[in-house]
């Protein structure tokens, strides 16, 4: 993994929320908020708990080049958002998928605002354009999956562009899956290069309180 120095220290203050890059080191702490989303609900189609050991893989893996954010109050980490390759080939560069995850107990507190309005500054920074969210979908909604996300993305200036139905199959039933979009820059038909993750890192103070 390739990262500035210090920069898990660098971090935007936000309503009594503190955003800073995740490191491996917090993977416990992410798992223990991730877990509930496996075991109790369909927002994920994960069917396991990963071990700690391949949650610290995934969040160094993705810090090569792209941001993996934290919210932490007095209280410990609210939540945590991050973003992952759309397409391995190099002409997809430019998007990228989102995720957020927030603990239970603070669903309706503005965390997963903060997180993504944080993304969105970094991304921006990196030179990426589309923010592309794969979204469970229930037809009808039921006790593990409501389609308040949704409604957040689209809160938050994402627009539906595709459905796809009776794709995942969780806790014996079937759910739909959409695609939202948001485009955060201009496309040009000289399009600068993407900046990966640890060469925008060690300006990340100053990017996340712009």
């Amino acid at each position: 993994m390739r990262m500035a120095p210090n920069c898990e220290r660098m971090h935007m203050a936000t309503n009594a929320l503190t955003i800073r890059a995740a490191t491996p080191a917090d993977a416990a702490e992410l798992l223990a908020i991730y877990a509930f989303y496996v075991e109790n609900t369909a927002i994920t189609f994960e069917y396991d708990v990963p071990s700690v050991e391949e949650f610290a893989r995934r969040i160094a893996g993705t810090l090569e080049k792209y941001p993996y954010l934290v919210a932490e109050s007095s209280d410990g980490i609210q939540g945590y958002a991050y973003v992952g390759q759309f397409h391995a080939r190099p002409a997809y560069d430019w998007a990228v998928e989102t995720s957020v995850y927030v603990r239970r107990d603070g669903r309706t507190r503005g965390t997963g605002r903060a997180l993504y309005d944080a993304l969105e500054k970094v991304l921006a920074a990196q030179g990426i354009l589309n923010l592309e969210a794969c979204i469970a979908y229930a037809p009808v909604e039921d006790e593990y999956l409501t389609n308040n996300s949704v409604g957040f993305h689209d809160h938050m200036g994402y627009r539906m562009v595709g459905r796809f139905e009776k794709c995942g199959f969780k806790f014996n039933r079937w759910y739909d899956m959409v695609w939202m979009e948001k485009l955060i820059g201009e496309h040009c038909a000289d399009q600068p290069p993407v900046r990966w993750f640890p060469q925008v890192a060690s300006d990340l103070e100053n990017i996340l309180n712009s």
